[in-house]
């Protein structure tokens, strides 16, 4: 049971990840497919993106670190607005 709940918070992170990326670059950057290689395919090992056609791709690595960060910055805020 507790694995499938760190599955279910992992995807919701990395998700919110990948609609911050969509909405703050207007849909000029993707974010990597939730199975998709393209991350150990066509960029360098660790990366948190790189560019294929063009277009610049957050991995998904990338992604979660960016969910993480909104949601660490949204407690912050929540706080801070507390008191």
């Amino acid at each position: 049971m507790d694995d499938l709940l760190a599955a279910i918070l992992v995807l919701l992170v990395r998700q919110t990840g990948q609609f911050l990326v969509r909405f703050v670059t207007r849909g000029r950057w993707r974010g990597e497919d939730l199975q998709g290689d393209e991350g150990r395919i066509y960029g360098p090992a660790g990366a948190l993106s790189f560019v294929r056609d063009g277009q610049r791709v957050i991995t998904n690595t990338g992604l979660s670190f960016i969910g993480s960060t909104f949601y660490v910055l949204l407690i912050v805020a929540a706080f801070a607005l507390y008191v």
